[in-house]
């Protein structure tokens, strides 16, 4: 048994979680532990408290617990906020505060770009326009080169946590761009799980969503390889590239 810790930001798409265990099986088991947000906001100030050191550690002793090998702060806006430098030292935080291998969702977009040797992506952001902005800059800081980045001015993680799968794929055509080599949705507030297969089928082109690549990257820290082609592309791609945080 492989056990996968993730703290995850307040309450709005944590089902993808149980739903991700399901669909990758084996024995593997992804354990969710809910850090306090405080405002829930995507305005820069209240990312960067959402982020603190003190509200992630908050949850550690509990996924110490729970046995897992790994944790990943489970969260895009809260991490890629704080700039290239500040993202790495956060991580940095979570590793020492938990003691054990840790990374962050934007960390996870930036890993499965070079695992599917995306050179040049897309963003398809619920964000706000200059959140949005923000995790380009995170992208390029990475090596990724972004072709374009779509905003749709959402600002509570609440509100995404509603968005069906027609509002997912509406969000993905709208910040597809045709030279993308793959399209990338940021928030893990955002349901995207149940719709991965229709998503890149609909794209043609491999989709990396926030949720599966929290997933993807708590297997890679722990040493784990899962094919599962019901997560997509992603959970397909052989063989494994080595990256590091």
């Amino acid at each position: 048994m492989t056990a996968l810790g993730f703290l995850y930001p307040g309450y709005s798409a944590e089902d993808d979680y149980p739903r991700m265990e399901q669909l990758i099986g084996s024995d593997i088991r992804l354990t969710v532990v809910h850090t306090d947000i405080g405002e829930d906001a995507h305005r820069v100030d209240a990312l960067l408290e959402m982020g603190s050191a003190d509200r992630l550690s908050a949850g550690v002793e509990e996924l110490r617990l729970s046995g897992a090998e790994a944790v990943v702060w489970a969260c895009t806006s809260a991490s890629f906020v704080y700039g290239w430098k500040g993202a790495h030292d956060q991580v940095r935080s979570l590793a020492k505060s938990a003691g054990l291998p840790a990374s962050s969702t934007s960390f996870a977009f930036l890993h499965a770009a070079q695992e599917m040797e995306a050179a040049k992506v897309a963003i398809a952001a619920t964000y706000p326009e200059d959140v949005a902005g923000l995790f380009s800059q995170f992208l390029k800081a990475g090596g990724v080169e972004v072709l374009t980045t779509r905003g749709s001015g959402i600002i509570t993680a609440a509100e995404v946590g509603t968005w069906g799968r027609e509002e997912v794929l509406a969000l993905a055509r709208a910040g597809d761009h045709p030279d993308a080599d793959a399209v990338l949705l940021p928030d893990t507030a955002l349901h995207t799980v149940a719709h991965l297969p229709e998503l890149e089928d609909v794209l043609g082109k491999p989709v990396l969503t926030a949720n599966q690549v929290t997933a993807w990257e708590a297997l890679r820290l722990a040493g784990r390889r899962v094919n599962a082609p019901s997560m997509g592309a992603l959970f397909t791609k052989e063989p494994l590239v080595q990256v590091t945080v």
